[in-house]
């Protein structure tokens, strides 16, 4: 099957992990993109759950060790995990490869 035609699918309906594949597709069609890549601490947790403009893209560890593929443009980039403050940035994506390193903080008992 041919990158056009997974492209008409919509995104919701890729299911998991879904977004970081047609993001990373799209560069076949002319559409720019742009190489996210994520690093993490050892305190935070490798499952922490890992959204880009409020889609879910998968676990942390997923996306440390395969990178996303991000179309020029505004982007925000959310890790989160249960007991811990969730990370939130706001990146421009404009043809240089980007680096963010994820350090997640416990929330204090």
């Amino acid at each position: 099957m041919s990158a056009r035609k997974h492209l008409a699918v919509p995104r919701r309906a890729l299911g998991l992990l879904g977004l970081v594949w047609l993001v990373g597709c799209q560069s076949g069609v002319g559409r720019p993109v742009v190489p996210l890549r994520l690093t993490r601490s050892d305190r935070t947790p490798r499952d922490a759950s890992v959204f880009i403009d409020e889609e879910f893209i998968g676990p942390l560890t997923f996306v440390v060790v395969h990178g996303v593929s991000l179309p020029v443009g505004k982007h925000r980039i959310t890790v989160q995990k249960a007991g811990y403050f969730p990370w939130d940035r706001l990146v421009e994506a404009d043809r240089q490869p980007i680096t963010l390193d994820i350090v997640l903080e416990p929330i204090p008992d």
